[in-house]
């Protein structure tokens, strides 16, 4: 469905429940999931939904709010476990018992300093694996794959499909933590990436948040025609040189014209062939 048609249905979904079910909904989310809702909503309905939510969810999303749109920061989660070196391998499990059920990501713990700056990861599996007594400054990994919270959305969904991560962290200038982005926040994004990337194998025809399906004929016509006429003056080229090495080779002339007529079909084949592959890409995607 479009950009367009979801905040249509999402708002009239909204006006249609009662305010405290609204509330509910909303302050059940996670910060990232409902910045990504008010995205899509008008502003009006936005600031109604904001002055409904508790303080701290207030201020974690326009805190997602405030970052530039498709930026690491606004794709962002603030839910997360962060630890400190000098706890034991006993304290940090004490600390994720405590604190499972208000984060989105317990499989990677953080480790950071007294000024909030990233210095290290631990995984969950090294902390179970690891004596209680053990310091976690000990076990961490301090060598940490990061991203600023003005990384491009593209960018942070292939590092964490190129290194298989379940989460990144995501710092600000100074290396604070201030949020992980989780692959489930960025399985969206790969799927648009790789939409468009389809799109244009179907012919120069690019998806722009609009569904193909609901595209008017003459727009796909527009769009496609110039690929088709790439494809058609290539072929003509290459049926040429074709044409001009019968000549070389002095075939003869009936012959000749008989081949040029079987290229020339061939030509109108091979096109025909190439757009119909192209459409069934585009087609077997979208279904």
């Amino acid at each position: 469905m479009p950009a367009a048609g979801k905040a249509i249905v999402q708002e009239r979904l909204i006006k249609e429940l009662k305010s405290q079910e609204v509330r509910d909904i909303v302050d059940q989310m996670s910060s990232d999931d409902r910045a990504r809702l008010f995205d899509e909503l008008p502003a009006k309905v936005v600031n109604r939904l904001l002055e409904q939510l508790s303080p701290a969810e207030r201020q974690a999303t326009a805190q997602l709010l405030g970052y530039e749109a498709d930026t690491a920061g606004r794709i962002m989660t603030l839910e997360l476990i962060s630890l400190k070196e000098n706890f034991t391998v006993s304290q940090a499990l004490e600390r994720i018992r405590n604190l499972a059920n208000a984060s989105e990501m317990i499989y990677y713990l953080y480790v950071m300093d007294a000024e909030r700056r990233l210095t290290g990861i631990v995984s969950l599996r090294e902390l179970v694996t690891s004596q209680p007594e053990q310091i976690i400054g000990e076990i961490m990994t301090r060598d940490v794959v990061f991203v600023h919270t003005d990384t491009d959305q593209e960018e942070v969904a292939r590092l964490i499909q190129r290194y298989d991560f379940l989460a990144v962290p995501v710092v600000d200038r100074e290396q604070r933590l201030v949020g992980i982005v989780t692959v489930d926040d960025v399985i969206d994004i790969l799927q648009q990436e790789t939409t468009e990337d389809i799109y244009a194998l179907g012919g120069g025809v690019q998806s722009g948040g609009d569904n193909y399906f609901q595209m008017n004929l003459l727009e796909i016509a527009r769009k496609r025609v110039v690929w088709l006429l790439v494809l058609l003056i290539t072929n003509t080229i290459t049926g040429t040189i074709t044409g001009l090495t019968h000549k070389e080779w002095k075939i003869e002339p009936q012959r000749t014209q008989r081949s040029q007529c079987a290229l020339a079909v061939k030509r109108l084949e091979a096109t025909g062939a190439t757009r119909r592959n192209k459409s069934l890409r585009v087609f077997l995607h979208k279904s």
